[in-house]
């Protein structure tokens, strides 16, 4: 699996760069719906990367927008071309939640995340998968399961590459005390989040129960940064009601804040090891 900017950034990329062309030229997204009699909420999507744009629409888009340089073009162009090709994710869709979360994870040149109830996908052992996928999904077929636990073990490679996913992972203290598939697989887990905090590129903190309120108690969250392209770092949070991206710089920025507060109150890597072989059953 490649960690060089694969199709997710690259249309990200096409979409602000689409984005900044339009506004430039002082149009609107209704006004460029408008004028090539599409739905409503096309450009939208596209600038937002939530479709894949084809090389004839950004010719045409780019030509609406008074794009004159050439070279420019062409680069864009190349850029929709890219952003359509397959992926090793591709065909897990059917099993992935909406928003190709999995496709910015593996862009991703960091990622700080919170999970306040379960262990982060990233850290999981295969049992541990195995007993949360059998409790939510308990009319699933096996093979339904082996895909879902293949597209997880698959996404943990980024953790090992050779350029791997830099992963800041702050965890709720109820996550290493609740015993998820039976004392074996739960022991299994906490032996597996010492061996795997021990690599240059994890930082693994547990936050207290004595730490009480703060601002990620509403569910998981997880700030995505790229490298050379800060502009589309993207803040992803999910929640029983649905996922949402927040990608306005300014809420970035503000999110990214109050992760480094978090991680300011939640224990450093000693303390984090030091409670988790506390629960460790002999």
């Amino acid at each position: 699996m490649s960690v060089d900017e694969g199709p997710t950034l690259r249309r990200r990329r096409l979409g602000a760069e689409l984005k900044r062309c339009r506004e430039a030229a002082g149009l609107t997204q209704e006004n460029v719906s408008r004028h090539f009699e599409w739905h409503a909420a096309k450009v939208t999507r596209i600038e937002t990367a939530r479709v894949a744009v084809t090389p004839r629409d950004v010719k045409d888009l780019l030509t609406l927008y008074g794009v004159g340089d050439q070279d420019y073009r062409e680069a864009l162009v190349e850029l929709a071309r890219l952003s359509r090709e397959r992926t090793w994710w591709t065909d897990y869709r059917d099993i992935m939640r909406p928003g190709n979360f999995v496709g910015l994870e593996a862009a991703a040149a960091s990622m700080r995340a919170w999970e306040p109830i379960i262990v982060p996908g990233l850290l999981q052992t295969e049992a541990y998968m195995r007993a949360l996928i059998r409790t939510g999904r308990s009319n699933e077929s096996a093979q339904q399961t082996d895909r879902r636990v293949s597209l997880r073990l698959t996404r943990q490679t980024r953790l090992r590459a050779e350029r791997p996913l830099e992963l800041t992972a702050i965890i709720d203290e109820s996550v290493v005390r609740r015993v998820v598939g039976g004392d074996d697989v739960m022991n299994e887990q906490l032996r597996h989040l010492i061996e795997i905090a021990q690599l240059p590129n994890v930082m693994l903190q547990i936050l207290p129960f004595s730490a009480g309120e703060h601002t990620f108690l509403g569910g998981s969250a997880a700030l995505l940064e790229f490298r050379e392209t800060t502009h589309l770092d993207v803040v992803y949070l999910e929640g029983l009601a649905g996922d949402y991206y927040e990608e306005q710089p300014a809420e970035v920025v503000r999110y990214r804040q109050e992760f480094e507060r978090l991680s300011a109150r939640a224990l450093d890597h000693r303390m984090t090891i030091k409670m988790i072989e506390s629960l460790l059953v002999a």
